[in-house]
């Protein structure tokens, strides 16, 4: 193993901690783009540093979990006079066990996709503030699509929407959820807009799902084969304007 790769290693802490400056920072993302131990090492330390900074957040069961435990609750009190203290104590601690797994899975999906949500946003602002927005900028669509052949493993739609308002200034090659996604750029007047383009788990469409957080507001939504993050400071009547002519087009 080189010297720099051991360099490299030992910049990433400092590198997810915003702490290196912009030449510092490009030198690790170049090395990130070609170092596949790295990235995963990366998005580790990331994840952790999420962990230890967020607040682990509290979420109230979906009301039909609720309604099945109170009807659990009911079927046990009725069915007391029929079954012995020990078969209801068994029962009992396993309709527990089953309402406690069932809040834990509900609850680790929610902060999975705030993590991702915080990734998604931490990936912008690094775009914006290590001055790698773009490794192919072009606004033509028929010469950034291309430029991604070889370098992912799917096809992601590239659509120009300057004629909507939302010219296409280029993409680059990121990383989202230890995966390597395409980060399309758009503009808005003088806003960026960040699209982040993946493989989707199921081919099922979800419509535009708003989050905001720390002042960006976000959009998650799935299309065919492919998952979808798009994040930037603009407004959300804008952003969402944004997300239908990019949902309409991709359609089409």
């Amino acid at each position: 193993m080189s010297d720099d790769h051991d360099q490299m290693t030992e910049l990433l802490h400092a590198y997810v901690d915003g702490e290196l400056d912009l030449a510092g920072s490009r030198e690790v993302e170049q090395h990130l783009h070609s170092c596949e131990e790295c990235r995963r090492s990366e998005e580790q330390i990331r994840t952790l540093h999420l962990a230890l900074t967020n607040e682990a957040p509290a979420y109230r069961a979906p009301a039909h979990l609720r309604r099945n435990v109170r009807a659990a609750l009911r079927r046990t009190a009725k069915s007391q006079r029929e079954i012995s203290w020990p078969w209801l104590a068994f029962a009992a601690s396993t309709a527990c066990a089953i309402v406690f797994a069932g809040l834990a899975l509900f609850q680790a999906c929610r902060a999975s996709g705030n993590d991702i949500a915080d990734q998604v946003i931490a990936n912008h602002i690094r775009s914006l503030l290590a001055t790698h927005l773009l490794d192919v900028a072009s606004s033509d669509q028929h010469t950034v699509k291309p430029w991604f052949h070889g370098k992912i493993d799917f096809a992601p739609p590239v659509r120009d929407l300057s004629k909507e308002g939302f010219p296409l200034v280029g993409g680059r090659l990121d990383y989202l959820a230890g995966k390597t996604a395409v980060a399309l750029v758009y503009q808005r007047n003088k806003h960026s807009i960040n699209l982040f383009i993946t493989p989707a788990a199921e081919n099922r469409d979800r419509a535009p799902e708003l989050i905001t957080r720390r002042g960006y507001n976000l959009l998650h939504w799935t299309q065919g084969e492919m998952e979808y993050w798009a994040v930037s400071d603009l407004n959300q009547n804008e952003l969402r304007q944004f997300a239908d002519f990019l949902t309409h087009q991709t359609s089409g």
